[in-house]
């Protein structure tokens, strides 16, 4: 098995069977996906750089070596996370049944849901926009292309053609993956930072050189990432759907 496949089914044998700990206490037996929740909940509290299968078999209570049973390595645990958390993005809408909802309104409502989702696990999204660089499109787990082909059938449904609606989901994803990135920064990197400091920063600079930044400097300290989400999807979505009516029509 190569670091590209997806993490293997629950195996038979000594790692599934519950089996006792070290003070005779009945165990569970484990499952992928008992596995892979429990990589997610390490990597939450402590970061991607902390998962290792020391680490997870510790968590797990468990020899590591058993958990090469569901992930062949680190990188197979990688491409597990980013399945599972894709598949915990609803796109609603994506149905045959949903044709008389509004596409805009399904667009909007996955994009707010994909905010939230990575905000409850901010460090797995770097895998988000890594993992699938790494891996051909034909190659990646079924889970991790689920979102694309569903997107592609709204966009589909709104009428776009074939590589418009590719396009189309291009522009939305980019734009949605920058906006989280850019929130998480705010986020994660300075969690610390007080508005003093920020503003304190903000006018240093020249006033010659920088007087937009200068002048924006109360809006930069009440940033709402879910206001600033709406606002930029609504952007997004008022020049789709331009192409929509355009004169040539969608692609």
């Amino acid at each position: 098995m190569n670091r590209r496949d997806p993490v293997p089914q629950d195996v038979p044998g000594d790692a599934a069977t519950p089996g006792t700990d070290g003070r005779g206490k009945r165990r569970s037996p484990l499952t992928s996906q008992i596995v892979l929740q429990a990589a997610l909940e390490l990597v939450d509290v402590e970061g991607l750089e902390a998962l290792s299968m020391r680490r997870l078999g510790h968590k797990l209570d468990r020899d590591p070596m058993a958990l090469y049973r569901y992930a062949a390595n680190r990188d197979a645990l990688l491409d597990g996370l980013t399945e599972l958390l894709l598949d915990q993005w609803v796109i609603s809408g994506a149905g045959p049944g949903d044709a008389d909802w509004p596409w805009q309104d399904q667009l909007r409502q996955a994009a707010h849901g994909f905010r939230l989702l990575v905000l409850q696990h901010p460090h797995v999204m770097p895998l988000l926009v890594t993992r699938p660089l790494s891996t051909p499109l034909g190659l990646r787990p079924l889970g991790a292309l689920r979102p694309l082909e569903q997107l592609l059938a709204v966009f589909t449904r709104a009428g776009f053609g074939p590589s418009g609606a590719l396009h189309a989901y291009r522009a939305y994803y980019g734009f949605l993956i920058g906006h989280v990135i850019n929130e998480l920064e705010e986020f994660v990197v300075n969690p610390d930072e007080d508005d003093t400091g920020l503003r304190l920063g903000l006018h240093r600079l020249p006033a010659k050189d920088f007087p937009h930044l200068r002048r924006l400097a109360s809006q930069l300290l009440d940033y709402d990432g879910q206001a600033e989400l709406d606002q930029g999807i609504t952007i997004v979505l008022r020049g789709l759907q331009s192409q929509l009516e355009s004169p040539a029509g969608p692609q």
